[in-house]
């Protein structure tokens, strides 16, 4: 199990005063050092014994040496930030705390530091083959918006952020897309009727409640990145097809649906039709035997529901002559 970290303000500080201190040292360093040590200075050549002379060299030494470590100890601790970014900083692989303040900054030349970025970042997956509910294998892609939260968790809890939120949004996706079918039809009777309809016909699909599967997945996603200190600003389906196995065989279905949805509204504007004309010829006091009335009905049927142009007949005697 890893170790619960989570972010806390390092020490660290604006870097220009370090800046100049490293360089003045540095300054200082090579001053002595060619004063000192290589005895350019008269005061050393002063000196008159050999030893004297020595131990100046030996000193001078020191100091310069002493002086140059402490001008890259300054020079070391110093580091840039952008906006929009932060930089997580250990002590022999132990977190001391985070720094998100961009400029010129300064710390601990002995930590460990390790930058992050947290700009939004969009993740996308292409296409990715699964089964819905109804079990039809489907293809499915999607983009999530994303940023670094928790620049500790991010670090310090997974190896690497971004890759463990994109494995974590491809399994996410999965499990949302099994919930729902990749659409609903609607079941009819033999009448022509709608079925009754209860809470299959009520569940959402993947095509026609694309907002309500984009919601599920952004908190499914959200809720796998937590622990990495990850924020999921949007979540938004991108690509929706059926496998190319079925793709035929499911733009037959859908097409005879869309036949059979028209012929049915057709029928039902035309039964209504016909029974207008038909009470229309009684408020106008036209009798109508029953056989006429029949075959009235059955020829304006005709006309209304073909998809060709009928040619009417026009009967001038009884039925039966």
């Amino acid at each position: 199990m890893s170790k619960n970290v989570t972010d806390l303000r390092g020490k660290a500080g604006n870097g220009y005063l370090p800046l100049l201190a490293g360089f003045l040292l540095l300054a200082a360093s090579a001053y002595i050092g060619w004063n000192f040590v290589f005895s350019f200075s008269p005061e050393v050549n002063a000196y008159s014994t050999p030893i004297d002379r020595l131990n100046i060299h030996w000193a001078g030494a020191g100091v310069s040496a002493a002086l140059f470590v402490a001008s890259m100890l300054s020079f070391s601790g110093l580091y840039t930030l952008s906006p929009n970014e932060s930089v997580v900083l250990t002590l022999f692989s132990d977190y001391a705390g985070t720094d998100d303040v961009p400029g010129l900054r300064w710390t601990n030349p002995f930590y460990g530091s390790s930058k992050l970025s947290l700009k939004l970042h969009n993740q996308q997956i292409d296409s990715i083959k699964v089964n819905d509910a109804a079990g039809n294998p489907i293809e499915i892609g999607a983009i999530v918006t994303w940023h670094v939260k928790d620049s500790a968790k991010a670090a310090l809890t997974v190896d690497n952020y971004a890759q463990f939120v994109k494995v974590q949004i491809e399994s996410a996706l999965r499990t949302v897309a099994s919930k729902y079918s990749y659409d609903n039809w609607s079941d009819r009777d033999h009448d022509g009727e709608d079925a009754p309809k209860g809470d299959d016909a009520a569940r959402p699909s993947l095509r026609d409640s694309g907002e309500q599967v984009a919601v599920e997945l952004a908190a499914d996603v959200r809720r796998r990145v937590a622990r990495a200190g990850v924020e999921i600003e949007d979540a938004r389906i991108t690509h929706l097809a059926y496998a190319p196995e079925i793709a035929q065989a499911m733009l037959r279905r859908q097409q005879a649906a869309a036949v059979l949805a028209a012929r049915t509204l057709l029928l039902k504007g035309s039964v209504g039709l016909v029974k207008e004309v038909i009470d229309d010829l009684k408020k106008k006091n036209i009798e109508i035997d029953a056989e006429r009335q029949a075959a009235m009905i059955s020829n304006l049927l005709v006309v209304m529901v073909s998809d060709k142009e009928a040619s009417p007949v026009t009967n001038v005697g009884s039925l039966y002559t």
